[in-house]
């Protein structure tokens, strides 16, 4: 895969792009990441994605080595250097090396560590026909245990999921709350289409408030469609017309069924690919230049 990698703001050979194993982010997952889109050579609502990572931080106790436009400029170096009009950004910051042990004070250094690479999560083929979506066994954890709207480094519950899913034959699972009510997708944002009425989970069912969750809201707004954030159960994807999925690297994506049943006509609607040609062309348009 090609990619550009930069430490603590500096890009580095592949052979050069190394964290110690003693870094508390590998050790214990205690750190936070941002994944960012680059379109038609600009990166996308990257001031929300700043924004995010400023406050996981205050809610993880984790002092950033940069301010947001330090932080900018790292992103912005490593996506410059990639030269890539199309790319994907996985933005990182871990608590930094320290010795074994839990204690992130011990820890005198954050570490920056920013990845320009292409990404596929699905194939041409998978977006035209659907997502064929799995209730996953594994559930979203209550906030009080483990905060799913941070972005930290802890991702093993998605992916357990979503290896659950391709063993049982899915493209993707569907994770649900203690409740029982939809959280999300293991790292996208569900959403459901009835008549003209667009919903999706709010954050206390335990998902992500998405940075292209927004976006999507916003155009079918202006679209006329009555938007909603409520909680959702499955009969309420099983009803829905359309239902589809957000994020970062996903962009939007249809879903054709959920547990063998299938959803609307049983492929991706076309309200649905309005939107994520819409959003395409948001993403393609907004924000300065960065990859000419």
């Amino acid at each position: 895969m090609i990619k550009i990698v930069s430490i603590d703001g500096v890009i580095v050979a592949d052979e050069h792009a190394k964290v110690s194993v003693l870094d508390h982010g590998l050790l214990y997952g205690d750190g936070l990441f941002e994944g960012i889109r680059v379109r038609a050579g600009r990166v996308f609502r990257i001031e929300q994605h700043m924004a995010r990572l400023q406050l996981g931080a205050r809610v993880i106790g984790l002092e950033l080595p940069f301010d947001a436009q330090r932080m900018t400029l790292v992103v912005t170096d490593a996506v410059r250097a990639f030269g890539r009009k199309e790319a994907y950004v996985r933005l990182l910051v871990t608590r930094g090396e320290g010795p074994l042990g839990v204690d992130p004070t011990t820890c005198k250094k954050p570490t920056v560590i920013c990845i320009a690479a292409e990404i596929a999560l699905y194939s041409a083929e998978q977006r035209a026909q659907g997502l064929s979506l799995l209730t996953s066994s594994y559930r979203r954890p209550n906030p009080d245990t483990q905060d799913v709207a941070v972005k930290t480094l802890n991702y093993l519950g998605s992916a357990l999921a979503k290896q659950e899913a391709r063993q049982r034959g899915a493209d993707e699972a569907l994770l649900l709350n203690q409740s029982g009510r939809v959280a999300e997708a293991s790292v996208a944002n569900v959403f459901a289409l009835r008549g003209r009425t667009l919903a999706t989970p709010p954050a206390i069912d335990g998902c992500l408030e998405g940075i292209n969750r927004a976006a999507v809201l916003e155009i079918a707004r202006e679209l006329g469609f009555s938007t909603e954030e409520r909680s959702l159960g499955r009969r309420d994807l099983l009803a829905a017309d359309e239902v589809f999925l957000t994020g970062s690297g996903a962009g939007v994506v249809g879903v054709r069924s959920l547990d063998g049943r299938a959803i609307g006509r049983g492929r991706t609607g076309e309200v649905t690919l309005d939107l994520e040609r819409r959003h395409r062309e948001l993403a393609e348009s907004e924000g300065s230049l960065t990859v000419a």
